[in-house]
């Protein structure tokens, strides 16, 4: 639920009305991926251009453009000036304007709704993904904005470098009273910011730099689709320049959030040859930014572009990791070809990474109150609540589905009971730890109560001991979908205190097990 429609976004301007829309998602999209635009204000429902590169363009014509929807831009819609108010929608009387046809001072009720095809997640085998996204709100007319709210509007060229981090800060550094063993790495991703990325009052860039300046952690992960308006083509200043912010404040980047955009249109699917060509840019910059590893979700390269990939991952000193999630435990027939893969390339520079939502013993509490709040029915998040382990939750959670009986504003967070929410446990992990380098420790909220986000790690922390693990953990908050008032700072500071704890509880576990066999085996 990541805001559309925020304060400063309604404003009238020469040509009439004008709205400023935030993009609902994590990383930059296409703008072909725009669909379906509509928007009314006070019940009157208008017929709206988007602005782009100073260009009036007719919504139906985003499938024709090039250019990108960058994740801290404004993507302005236009409705040209009337000199009388439009037909209102069923049951609502438009407020009256101006007698030159402007919208009057104060407070209008606005609404906008469109689609977005997510081109790099399918549907199925012959299309990309496509949710739907609505927002109301009460909106002031011409509400002051903040500069970095302008520079929003008006978006540098695609490829023009950056600029650099204002003021670079020394760094704050928090206490660590817990050891972990040798060869692990604790960091922090900065995909936990993604609701200040969106508010744009900071260069993406500068956000992430923040995250060591303020001792929040030394190593981050960074989402390229998130820092730059040259992705997915990164210009090679822009990488040099956080990299070298970065290192000025003791910092550095361990793996990169990097995307093949499987569809360049809603009907049209990359070649393999277009594939290769939109990643190509991403390893060169992951490389520029210093990272030992690349992400992408397992089994999206395929098996033919992995063994091209091979020599420029052996050019760039890259890792690709391919990520598991929820539901994609080992033995999942839907994926198991993706691990099969993997084992047989047999390659130290093509390894797993396991986020351990696959780990989940029950549902974060927060989430659980989301569902009730918007209408889910109560039968339902009470059985999700108490049986979440029990095998048949899943068919209750698909009927409701196919029933239709999901509330269209719950319909997308529902969504992760079918992917991301996994009922898998840490000994499950045994036979593919030997291809697994990193970990991310998915946290949706800090309820911990029952242990159902500490155990996970802990039990985590015990099998990695027992066989040697050596590789990167990192901090990943999912639950600002649902929780964007947090600080994502002090909640990635709250966790990392947390998971560091649980992390070497485990460990120390398993080592007084090795040490002294005759003591009662844990569940790992």
């Amino acid at each position: 639920m990541l805001p559309i429609l925020r304060e400063g976004a309604l404003a009238w301007t020469d040509r009439g009305i004008a709205l400023r829309l935030c993009l609902p998602w994590i990383r930059s999209l296409p703008l072909s991926s725009i669909t379906a635009i509509e928007v009314a204000v006070d019940g009157e429902p208008l017929t709206v251009v988007v602005c782009v590169d100073g260009r009036a363009v007719a919504p139906g014509e985003l499938a024709d453009e090039d250019g990108w929807w960058f994740v801290q831009d404004r993507l302005v819609l236009e409705a040209p000036r009337s000199p009388r108010p439009l037909p209102s929608l069923p049951g609502r009387r438009p407020k009256p304007r101006a007698p030159d046809g402007r919208l009057r001072p104060g407070v209008h009720d606005v609404s906008v709704s469109f689609r977005l095809v997510i081109p790099y997640l399918p549907a199925g085998p012959d299309a990309p993904l496509v949710l739907p996204f609505h927002a109301e709100a009460q909106l002031i007319l011409d509400a002051p904005r903040s500069p970095a709210a302008r520079a929003a509007e008006s978006p540098r060229i695609p490829g023009e470098a950056e600029a650099r981090p204002a003021e670079v800060r020394p760094r704050e550094d928090s206490p660590r009273s817990e050891r972990l063993p040798s060869g692990w790495t604790l960091g922090a991703s900065a995909f936990n910011w993604t609701p200040v990325v969106i508010t744009a009052e900071r260069p993406a860039p500068d956000i992430a730099v923040g995250i060591v300046a303020d001792g929040v952690a030394d190593v981050i992960e960074v989402e390229l689709g998130q820092l730059w308006r040259s992705f997915p083509d990164p210009a090679d200043a822009d990488a040099d320049d956080l990299r070298a912010a970065l290192e000025a404040v003791g910092g550095s980047v361990s793996i990169v959030g990097a995307s093949i955009d499987d569809w360049r249109t809603p009907t049209r699917h990359r070649t393999d040859e277009e594939r290769l060509a939109f990643l190509m840019p991403q390893l060169r910059a992951a490389h520029r930014l210093g990272a030992h590893g690349v992400r992408l979700p397992i089994g999206q390269a395929g098996a033919a572009l992995l063994r091209r990939l091979q020599p420029t991952l052996d050019e760039l000193d890259l890792i690709l990791y391919e990520e598991v999630q929820g539901h994609q435990a080992p033995g999942n027939p839907a994926v198991a070809a993706a691990y099969e893969t993997i084992a047989r390339l047999d390659d130290p520079r093509i390894r797993l990474l396991v986020d351990i939502s696959m780990l989940m013993p029950a549902l974060p509490t927060s989430y659980l109150g989301l569902l009730r709040d918007r209408g889910v029915p109560a039968s339902l998040v009470d059985a999700l609540e108490s049986d979440w382990r029990e095998p048949a939750i899943g068919a209750k959670v698909v009927r409701l589905l196919q029933s239709g009986g999901v509330p269209p504003a719950v319909h997308t967070a529902y969504m992760n009971l079918l992917v991301r929410f996994g009922r898998s446990d840490a000994a499950d992990l045994r036979s593919i730890l030997p291809r697994t380098g990193a970990f991310h420790l998915k946290f949706w909220d800090l309820d911990d109560a029952d242990g159902r986000v500490s155990s996970p790690i802990r039990d985590l922390g015990a099998l990695l001991v027992e066989h040697g693990w050596r590789g990167t953990l990192t901090s990943e908050w999912g639950g600002h979908e649902w929780l964007e008032d947090l600080d994502a700072t002090e909640t990635t500071r709250a966790h990392l205190r947390l998971a560091r704890a649980a992390l070497a509880q485990g460990a120390q576990t398993m080592t007084e097990q090795k040490e002294n066999p005759c003591r009662t085996p844990s569940a790992i």
